[in-house]
């Protein structure tokens, strides 16, 4: 998770681009933090689309009054992101998971499934016996 506030209007979520895995950030909850002002805040989302053109998208319009939490459902996104306070002196608390999933050698994988396949072949169904 991460806090933003006045004084720190973004924080950015990044991993090792010479890392050879797949990563999965999916933010969970935004929700203002305890000195927070009736005030409306604003979180953008600022990520890359598949052309890699930056943009930034509203996720949260968070009000100590009306609404202070809101859940995103694991909202997914693909680092690295930048999460940022728009509008609104927060503080505002961001939420989620980081998931790693490592890449394995895919002839390996094939072979694998292969096994997989020939074993169903030598099991037939048999009819059942009446």
């Amino acid at each position: 998770g991460c806090e933003l506030t006045a004084s720190t209007k973004s924080y950015t979520f990044q991993v090792d681009e010479e890392d050879d895995s797949d990563h999965i950030l999916a933010l969970s909850v935004v929700c203002l933090a305890d000195g927070a002002k009736d005030e409306c805040n604003v979180v953008e989302v600022i990520g890359r689309n598949h052309e890699n053109q930056e943009i930034a998208v509203p996720v949260a319009n968070l009000k100590l009054s009306c609404q202070p939490l809101l859940s995103l459902d694991n909202f997914k996104l693909q680092p690295p992101v930048t999460f940022r306070l728009a509008a609104g002196s927060g503080p505002v608390h961001l939420a989620g998971w980081h998931r790693i999933i490592h890449r394995e050698d895919a002839s390996f994988e094939e072979e694998d499934d292969l096994s997989e396949e020939e074993e169903e072949e030598l099991a037939p169904i048999m009819p059942a016996k009446k």
